[in-house]
């Protein structure tokens, strides 16, 4: 599951750390695909709507009047990482309004591609590919991203790609072709890292430094994230300046999730969720994907004159406004799935060691068989340790409001869905009483390794 600096303030000048990866300074990237592939639908008309009260972000603004003129819609926007569950539902809502959407993505969206979308099948590290997709582009919503959350926080190489050096692309194609606005979704892991965090503010939590991040998605996100805030301000092409700002989500929810409630579902009937650990009070912050949609939006718009470019610069903290115990709140989910809630409690270094032995083993055996994930070292340490942020510059700043929701519902649709995507993380019934000896062998051998620790002290 994906739940999470010096002072985040308007200006950013400190130096980015040194990438192991190959960025593109002036434009220029390695092609990865062959090119973007267009599935078009029919635009949506609207009205467009914005006054002038300040000469700072005049760039903000480029080409309203015109479309405002023709009356065709809103604008223009992207969203990268269009197909997937966050930056698909973000581009519908965007459509809705008005707006001409064009979704980003590798990977096809599972639903249909709504009114006022166009899909691009292609990938952010593609540079001539993505600047080809941009004309015309007014705001850039940058939601694209890898390794959030299993086996994919293993891969560094393509992780580090894709947030660093896809990022990157993504600015250097708002400069060269002008586009005014870029949001970037981030996430709270950029200043958490095991260290308890009780209601941080943007202002008060600062980076992990790089070297003690323990997973590649956390770090890379933290790098990509200072890239965009030292973007802000840059000069366009064509006049004006580039205004930036990021939102730093925590574990998003909502009906239709597959990464998570999938993954979390399919634990609690394999049994592999009978137990507990780590700090029972322990809170952290969830967030509703509507709620996430309504604050990308917000962003957007706090970027314009019509807002004297408010979020220029900044970082915001989103969530549903409640910390929740993660085993409290999953109570819905194993009363509608018929079981009982985990009662075993076991010690948090006796659960850390077993995850550091099944990502090594996954590692090294990979080649051969696919080791089961039941959950990382970063995901079980965000787990255990009380991590919680407030969303009061949001709700000040942006107008963020979040509407109240509760995982029920969403556990409701899932069972009622009752489709299993492509990327179903369910095992062949052959191979559950294989994978639990595997799983009751890790743990075993933690156990020994925990017991010799306590030996040793």
């Amino acid at each position: 599951m994906e739940v999470y600096g010096p002072n985040m303030g308007g200006n950013h000048r400190s130096n980015l750390p040194q990438l192991s990866c190959r960025l593109s300074v002036n434009g220029v990237a390695s092609a990865v695909t062959s090119g973007p592939t267009p599935a078009i639908r029919n635009r949506v008309n609207g009205a467009t709507a914005g006054t002038r009260s300040s000469s700072e972000c005049m760039a903000s603004t480029l080409g309203e009047d015109a479309v405002a003129a023709r009356g065709a819609s809103k604008g223009k926007v992207l969203v990268t990482g269009g197909g997937g569950y966050f930056g698909f539902r973000l581009g519908r809502d965007l459509a809705s309004q008005g707006f001409t959407v064009i979704l980003l993505d590798i990977s096809k969206p599972s639903s249909d591609i709504p009114d006022g979308a166009t899909f691009y099948q292609s990938d952010i590290r593609d540079y001539s590919s993505l600047y080809k997709i941009c004309e015309g582009v007014e705001c850039v919503f940058h939601t694209a991203a890898y390794g959030m959350s299993g086996p994919e926080q293993l891969k560094k190489e393509q992780v580090e790609s894709v947030n660093v050096g896809g990022t990157n692309n993504v600015i250097n194609v708002c400069k060269e072709r002008s586009i005014p606005r870029l949001v970037y979704t981030s996430t709270t892991n950029v200043v958490f890292a095991g260290r308890a965090i009780t209601d941080g503010e943007e202002a008060s939590v600062p980076y992990v430094p790089n070297d003690l991040h323990i997973d590649h998605y956390s770090r890379t996100k933290a790098i990509a994230e200072q890239m965009v805030l030292l973007a802000n301000g840059s000069p366009l092409t064509g006049g004006g300046v580039l205004q930036t700002c990021v939102l730093r989500p925590c574990g998003i929810y909502g009906p239709g999730e597959w990464r998570h409630l999938h993954r979390v579902i399919m634990n609690v009937k394999r049994r592999l969720l009978c137990f507990r650990f780590g700090d029972p009070n322990a809170k952290m912050n969830w967030v509703h994907v509507d709620n996430l949609v309504l604050a990308h939006r917000l962003a957007a718009e706090a970027l314009t004159l019509k807002r004297s470019c408010v979020a220029s610069g900044q970082t915001y903290f989103i969530n549903d406004g409640v910390s929740v115990n993660l085993f409290d709140w999953l109570t819905p989910l194993f009363e509608k799935l018929g079981y009982s809630r985990p009662l075993i409690h076991l010690p948090f270094s006796l659960v850390y060691s077993a995850a550091i032995m099944v990502e090594y083993l996954h590692l090294i055996l990979r080649p051969v068989v696919e080791v089961p994930l039941l959950f990382t070292r970063s995901e079980a340490r965000n787990i255990t340790v009380n991590h919680t942020f407030k969303i009061d510059k949001a709700r000040r700043e942006l107008g963020y409001c979040p509407k109240p929701y509760n995982l029920g519902d969403s556990v409701e649709h899932y069972l009622k869905s009752q489709q299993t995507p492509s990327h179903s993380l369910s095992w062949p019934a052959s191979q559950l009483p294989r994978y639990i000896l595997l799983l009751m062998a890790f743990v075993t051998l933690a156990l020994i390794l925990y017991f010799l620790v306590l030996q040793i002290n």
